[in-house]
């Protein structure tokens, strides 16, 4: 969609194609993923959400249903400020202003979740606080930081480069799910703390290896995002102050969504979207969930759980970066779109003593060892094929963007991107914790998940992608 309102060629969406940026600018934006990730990666995945539903509520179905409410609450904050707050950006200029806001916001909820001890019911409005101010925070860093990527390389080298971002991202989190691995069970390593310790003299009856994991997210997030802000060139300011971008972005908010239904291919990549992304991030986000409430996994199984996804994930998103830029992100999103829908389908076949819809296992001994049950085993491998997905899906839908946006008006469609991927977000969650709610059975997230994707790849198949 040309800013002049036609759908035509590339040239007409950015006719003043960026020079390649400075490897020490296109290497801190990419670290800014890195930094990132750890709280996407430890917190609402791995180790945090299931320690939250399992221990912290008790209950690992009442717990997962009042996650499913919390992140909906704040997805729902997201969706409705994304659009404004980037036509603002577009309007004012500057952008780093905007994410050190953010990433300040993200640190502080972060440190709350410190606050989450099960002998303290009194701290859980506080702990709940946290996770909603971090995540509307973590999702508004990244809509500043994605407007980024446009001026720091040509139209042709994007993939890569967004790619290659999110290929940080998950060794960020990779490390940060040994660290946290070796933290809880130095046994693992052979290292024997005192009755009752984690590394670093952590309580363990008190759980203070799970709780540190936020503060120990905010200090790594301040740390290594601070080369983004010192080295990655901003857009120039317009001089305009911020209550003025604000009314005119606001003008320009509801000027451009009119528009958008003039628009349709464009419409319906940001409707697919919409869709799939959601079933993405309820499956990443209630997998771990599910596998606590299933198994009685604890940090120990999660965390390898974790490790093996980033594992698989790091040289799946960067292969993407390259089929993004040779065969179309389209094409990449597709092939994403089946590989997650094939994990999760096989994630919903699998209860405690069966696999493939009724196939007959004996359910995991009390004290077995990891992994040991024929239920873990297949669990683990249609995680396999989440890694394989989650990676290219998020990556190239990035790119797609960055290809369809009008010139000088990046921000606000990331914003508006930012809201088809938010739009509905509040949705699975949702609609997750009221089946399980409903039908008292976890199961039923999965079941969730496959609609939202096979919605998200039917209308995609109908979206026409630019191309140079």
């Amino acid at each position: 969609m040309a800013a002049g309102g036609s759908e035509t060629g590339q040239a007409d969406r950015n006719p003043a194609m960026p020079k390649m940026a400075p490897w020490r600018a296109r290497f801190s934006w990419a670290l800014f993923d890195w930094a990132n990730q750890p709280y996407f990666t430890v917190i609402t995945t791995f180790i945090f959400a299931p320690y939250f539903t399992s221990v912290v509520v008790g209950d690992p179905v009442q717990g997962q249903a009042l996650w499913g409410y919390t992140t909906a609450f704040a997805a729902t904050i997201v969706a409705l400020g994304a659009p404004l707050l980037g036509a603002i950006a577009d309007i004012g200029g500057r952008r780093k202003p905007w994410l050190l806001l953010f990433q300040i916001v993200l640190a502080g909820g972060c440190m709350l979740l410190w606050l989450a001890r099960p002998d303290t019911p009194q701290t859980l409005p506080l702990v709940l606080l946290g996770l909603v101010l971090a995540n509307i925070a973590a999702e508004y860093s990244i809509l500043f930081n994605n407007s980024l990527l446009p001026g720091l390389v040509p139209q042709n080298r994007m993939g890569r480069l967004s790619g290659f971002g999110w290929g940080m991202g998950y060794i960020g989190g990779l490390i940060a799910l040994f660290a946290i691995l070796i933290v809880s069970r130095p046994e693992l390593l052979g290292i024997t703390p005192p009755e009752g310790e984690a590394l670093f003299g952590l309580d363990r009856t008190t759980h203070e290896a799970e709780r540190i994991i936020g503060p120990v997210a905010a200090l790594w997030l301040l740390l290594f995002v601070t080369p983004m802000f010192l080295f990655t060139p901003d857009r120039p300011g317009t001089g305009k102050s911020t209550l003025q971008a604000a009314r005119e972005g606001f003008r320009q908010v509801v000027h451009t969504v009119r528009q958008l239904r003039q628009h349709g291919n464009t419409l319906r990549f940001l409707i697919a979207y919409m869709l799939y992304y959601d079933g993405l991030n309820a499956v990443i986000g209630f997998g771990g969930i599910y596998a606590a409430g299933v198994f009685g996994w604890g940090t120990t199984e999660l965390g390898i759980f974790g490790i093996a996804l980033n594992v698989v994930a790091i040289p799946s998103v960067m292969a993407a970066g390259w089929l993004d830029d040779r065969l179309g992100s389209k094409r990449t999103v597709q092939l994403a779109i089946i590989l997650v829908g094939l994990g999760t389908l096989g994630i919903a076949s699998i209860t405690a003593d069966s696999v493939l819809f009724g196939l007959a296992i004996t359910p995991k001994a009390a004290g077995a060892a990891a992994f040991s049950s024929a239920g873990e085993q297949v669990f683990f491998v249609c995680a396999v094929l989440l890694g394989l997905g989650m990676g290219p899906m998020q990556s190239a839908s990035r790119t797609m963007v960055a290809r369809l946006a009008p010139a000088g008006m990046v921000t606000e469609f990331y914003g508006i991107f930012s809201l088809s991927g938010r739009a509905t977000s509040f949705l699975a969650p949702a609609m997750i914790g009221l089946a399980t709610t409903l039908f008292q059975v976890q199961r039923i997230a999965t079941l969730v998940v496959l609609v939202f994707l096979t919605l998200g790849f039917w209308l995609l198949w109908q979206v026409r992608e630019p191309r140079e």
